[in-house]
């Protein structure tokens, strides 16, 4: 609501702390006048060196209260460095769930060779991410907000939104991935708990769902009291990490020199799950008599010798084998290794078997559950692996999100970080090796080497993902809270707000009610690959963010960490793309459709940023390539469309005159092409800046109610016509210029106090013909439909007199694919001579229009020669007159207005009929002028009259057209003539000054002829079309007859409710060819 937010700079534009410090030196005194807005340099530093940034993150910000309500004074946290801030975290993050209950049964499923590639790929992917990331971290100060910061800022806040929520959702999911490890730790590890109430739920999924759900509300209680406990219980959780991970490599060495006693029993080459017999035998020797196992009776139906058993039993041997050999049994004999280089994969239910180990197939292919076979939980397969195992690898933004805490966030954040990379790297790859080379790959998946106890690693797991998880609970509500607070994404608005502390409560609710999704899932290995998806695509932004301002070279990218470039960040985007696809194509497409959804919204709907981003800057790359690439050649006939420019006028208020130009625009365009809204103000432009940016945001106003999508430029010049014409000639940028200018046609130029507005016009006709530009001129423009209107028929007549370029036919084609026009046909008239064979025009015509493949009706309408009417003379009598009046008398407006009202009085009556109808066109104007006596009353309302019955004058021509042409001879135009004068003898000798007919100007009576029968025959054929299209003749090449060429134009359209004037800009536009 508050416009468009600026960055919060305390350097410049910050007032509010000078005020009342105003300067008083004399040293400085040519800049006192610029210190409101460029502050000194010694003011700069000031609040540079002053400048901090607010806590926003896992330290608590909180400020204590006593029982009274009386706040207590505020200790200042003490400032972390690069170990305590970035590399303890990062390492807690990191090192979890996946390392203690996933990475032995990766290990054994996909062998020794492929967990080394999976641990490799997603090592070196969060490597290189982190290398980008540290980029980014050290261009300038990072405040608060961490990796959502980073990416928004470099990507604007469409990318920002979109990956923020992406990894707002990862970490949510995260914080349920740890609550559901933490459950499976105590139901698998610590049966004695759980079996109280597994005959009450009867299923595992259900214990985990129950559990979860208890234990996420205990951790989302703890959250809400106070996050401060979490911090104190951070290093206590840490310390369990390190313990554990210790306990391990002490195991590993320890099964040197005394391996382990873990035996597995074998049937055949067929792992036995021990849990329901004590002794690997099949029978066994009692007091000299043969007795059978426990193990008997689970295959056979009886405990006698004789009993039917499993065939697969009968056939083989019971073995027992040790299952973890040692380090050096495994490494040096080189049995254990070898056996665990390769993968073991196999879909659900299939038997967990010792290949090397020797057996004897049986013929039945089925076995019944009962039997205490090992066997694969879930289908496996190397992607799936991918996707478990990922998670374990994220958490490289726990320093970068704690940079409002540190003492040198620009140097501890790369540092810590790519130390906490490469220690966890190595702690997993050595994982891998040791793993592979002590434990049998039977064993694999379901025991990992401690020391002094297996116990040491499940309650050190058990407190690692306890704390990974209260972490999770505290991170993912600030982000989203960051997020709201942004204002970019207006629906989570409310998650900005919190307690009076500041502390997101809305948005710790939101992140409890996500997290129970993924536990109401109860599968560590399902939810693991969601994660997955949101946390890559975070890291894939953040690579594209440095490759983009890598390679843009913007001026603001001063990275002070200098071991980065941008292959590297895009060898990192494409591993965690890749990634993505790997570890599960669909929840890939469903992260990035989520992705999509996000940015689009925030595009359309969310508040307007500028932050300087990357993607601007690339906008502006391309653009800039785009334009020289364009200005290296002019366009094909094929790309020709029309490039717009509108000139627009603007009333005394600089409000819009014509809105329905924008209409216009905006059907004949359909967002495509270039559109240029330009407009002129009058005068001087340190006078008329403010009222010229007031005119920009009018325009700009009405171009979003008329969805015109195109630029805005208003021009302030001394003069109307210096302005339209810099508009015409510097409008656009290289190769991306107007082609066309639309304007409308200045209807009242007969009463313009002066000459100005229609040699304006003139000149702008004149002007774009030698630019060899196309004009376009609409009258009646506000006549013209809106958007919102629908023709349900009628037509589109197309009046082709000369060919110039084709740009009369491509119109009506772009106008119909605009919902206003679409239903409306199309039909192209053309005129033929006496000369002219009409029926072989037509035919040829339609061929024409069939190779442009336009539909449309044709018709050939046929002009003959016919001597010059009476009315054509008189028409031009009065033209004639006027314009010689107004040359030689200076006259006042009133006397005017009588000289040229008696003059239509005059030419009126020769030619007047008895009966005369009410009618008048849609477009016809009356314009009153007001007088100051009586008499000139009377005058205005005698012209207003014979007006109209000209105009019930043409229409009664056009119902009957052999009235038309009454040729007179020579004698009877002068009869008339002087039988008029005698009736107007009054008026004559007040203006002896009129010429004869016989001494007019024949060049103006033959263009006054030509308009007077086209105008005739195209409102004969065409006065009911919706649109009317007319070649525009061009203006005299002697300026001394402009005024004539407007009284030519003005006869041409009479009598036509929406015209619009086209003239071609001298080139091709349309083409047969494909």
């Amino acid at each position: 609501g508050d416009g468009i937010p600026k960055e919060n700079s305390p350097f410049i534009n910050n007032r509010e702390s000078d005020k009342g410090n105003l300067y008083d030196g004399k040293n400085m005194a040519l800049f006192e006048e610029e210190m409101d807005s460029n502050p000194m340099v010694s003011s700069l530093l000031n609040k540079l060196a002053n400048y901090t940034n607010l806590t926003q993150g896992v330290i608590e910000h909180e400020e204590a209260e006593n029982e009274d309500g009386v706040k207590k004074k505020t200790v200042q946290s003490p400032r972390m460095g690069t170990f305590i801030g970035v590399y303890l975290p990062c390492m807690q993050n990191i090192l979890g769930v996946i390392l203690f209950l996933r990475l032995t049964w990766i290990v054994g499923t996909a062998g020794i060779m492929e967990s080394f590639a999976i641990v490799f790929m997603c090592c070196t992917c969060t490597m290189l991410t982190a290398i980008s990331m540290s980029a980014i971290a050290t261009n300038g100060v990072v405040p608060a907000g961490g990796s959502y910061y980073m990416i928004s800022r470099s990507l604007g806040p469409e990318f920002g939104g979109a990956v923020g929520l992406c990894f707002y959702l990862g970490t949510t999911f995260a914080g349920s991935m740890y609550i559901l490890g933490t459950i499976e730790i105590l139901l698998v590890s610590v049966w004695q708990f759980t079996c109280l109430i597994c005959w009450l739920l009867g299923y595992m999924l259900n214990n985990m769902r129950v559990y979860g759900t208890c234990c996420i509300v205990l951790m989302a209680l703890v959250v809400f009291v106070g996050v401060k406990y979490v911090n104190k219980l951070a290093l206590v959780f840490l310390a369990c990490v390190v313990l554990s991970i210790l306990a391990i490599y002490a195991g590993v060495i320890k099964t040197a020199f005394d391996p382990p006693d873990f035996p597995i029993c074998l049937l055949g080459n067929r792992t036995l799950a021990g849990h329901n017999f004590d002794k690997c035998l099949k029978t066994e020797i009692v007091d000299n008599v043969t007795i059978t196992t426990k193990l008997w009776s689970l295959f056979c139906d009886s405990n006698s010798l004789n009993a039917t058993c499993n065939e697969y039993f009968k056939l083989n041997n019971v073995t027992e084998i040790q299952g973890i050999p040692g380090l050096a049994s495994g490494v040096i004999k080189g049995k254990c290794f070898y056996n665990n280089l390769w993968s073991e994969y196999g879909p659900q239910g299939m038997l967990v078997e010792k290949k090397d180990q020797p057996s004897i197939p049986a013929t039945e292919t089925s076995y019944p559950s009962t039997l205490p076979y090992v066997s694969n939980d879930i289908a496996t397969f190397f992607t799936l692996l991918v996707g478990i195992y990922f998670p374990s690898v994220t958490g490289i933004m726990a320093g970068s999100n704690r940079s409002g805490d540190l003492r040198d966030a620009q140097k501890s954040i790369p540092v810590g970080t790519i130390m906490a990379i490469a220690t966890t790297s190595f702690i997993y790859i050595s994982c891998v090796v040791l793993f592979g080379a002590c434990i049998e790959g039977v064993v694999l998946r379901d025991n990992t080497l401690s020391w002094p106890s297996p116990w040491v690693i499940v309650i050190g797991s058990f407190f690692s993902t306890c704390g990974a998880g209260l972490q999770s609970l505290t991170g993912a509500p600030r982000l989203l809270q960051a997020i709201a607070r942004d204002g970019i994404v207006p629906f989570l608005h409310v998650f900005g707000h919190g307690k009076a502390n500041g502390e997101p409560t809305w948005a710790l609710l939101l992140t409890a009610g996500i997290c129970e999704i993924g536990i109401l899932i109860a599968s560590l290995d399902s939810v693991a690959p969601i994660l997955s998806m949101f946390f890559l695509m975070c890291y894939l932004f953040v690579n594209l963010a440095c490759a983009v301002q890598t390679l843009l070279r913007t001026p603001n990218w001063r990275p002070r960490f200098k071991f980065y470039h941008w292959a590297l960040s895009f060898i990192g985007m494409s591993l965690c793309l890749a990634l993505m696809f790997i570890s599960s194509w669909y929840y890939a497409l469903v992260a990035m459709m989520i992705a999509g959804c996000i940015y689009k919204y925030i595009e359309y709907r969310g508040a307007e940023k500028e932050w300087g981003d990357g993607i601007r800057g690339l906008s502006l790359n391309a653009a800039r390539y785009a334009l020289i690439r364009l200005e290296e050649a002019p366009p094909h006939t094929k790309n020709w469309r029309p490039q717009l420019l509108v000139l627009m006028n603007l009333d005394s208020e600089q409000s819009v005159k014509h809105a329905r130009l924008l209409s216009l625009t905006t059907q004949m365009k359909a967002g495509k092409g270039l559109t240029i809204i330009g407009s002129v103000l009058e005068g001087a432009y340190l006078v008329k800046k403010q009222e010229a940016k007031r005119s920009e945001q009018n325009i700009k106003a009405a171009m979003a109610t008329e969805k015109t999508k195109g630029f805005c430029h208003v021009v302030v010049s001394s003069n109307l016509r210096d302005g339209f014409s810099h508009l015409i000639q510097s409008a656009g940028l290289g190769g991306m210029k107007h082609n066309s200018v639309l304007m409308a046609w200045p209807s009242l130029w007969k009463q313009a106090e002066d000459p100005v507005s229609w040699r304006n016009f003139i000149e702008v006709v004149r002007e774009t013909t030698a630019a060899h530009q196309a004009l376009l001129v609409a009258k009646n423009i506000d006549a013209f439909p809106k958007n919102q209107e629908r023709f349900s028929g009628g037509t589109i007549d197309v009046w082709w007199i000369v060919h110039d370029g084709g740009l009369l036919m491509l119109l009506p084609f772009l106008l119909r694919q605009h919902k206003v026009w679409r239903k409306c046909k199309m039909r192209i008239f053309t005129v033929a001579q006496m000369d002219d064979n009409s029926i072989q025009m037509k035919k040829d015509l339609q061929m024409f229009l069939y190779h442009l493949r336009l539909d449309a009706e044709v018709e050939v309408v046929e002009m003959h020669d016919s001597d010059i009417s009476a009315f054509t003379y008189e028409k031009t009598l009065v033209m004639e007159q006027r314009s010689q009046m107004l040359k030689q008398m200076q006259l006042s407006r009133n006397e005017r207005e009588r000289e040229i009202q008696s003059i239509t009085d005059e030419s009126r009556s020769s030619i007047r009929r008895k009966n005369h109808s009410s009618w008048q066109p849609d477009g016809q104007e009356e314009h009153v002028v007001q007088l100051d006596d009586k008499q000139e009353d009377e005058a205005q309302l005698i012209h207003d009259r014979n007006t109209a019955s000209h105009s019930a004058l043409v229409a009664k021509a056009n119902a009957a057209p052999d009235r038309v042409h009454m040729t007179w001879t020579k004698e009877k135009l002068i009869s008339e003539k002087t039988r008029n004068r005698e009736a107007n003898v009054g008026v004559r000798d007040l203006f002896n000054m009129k010429p004869e007919w016989e001494n007019l100007n024949q060049s103006n009576v033959r263009r006054m002829h030509t308009a007077v029968k086209l105008n005739e025959v195209v409102v004969n054929k065409s006065q009911e079309a919706h649109l009317v299209l007319l070649n525009m003749p061009g203006p005299p090449k002697n300026r001394e007859g402009d005024e004539n060429y407007m009284e030519f134009l003005e006869v041409l359209m009479e009598g036509l409710n929406r015209v619009l004037l086209v003239r071609g800009g001298g080139r091709e536009v349309i083409t047969i060819y494909s």
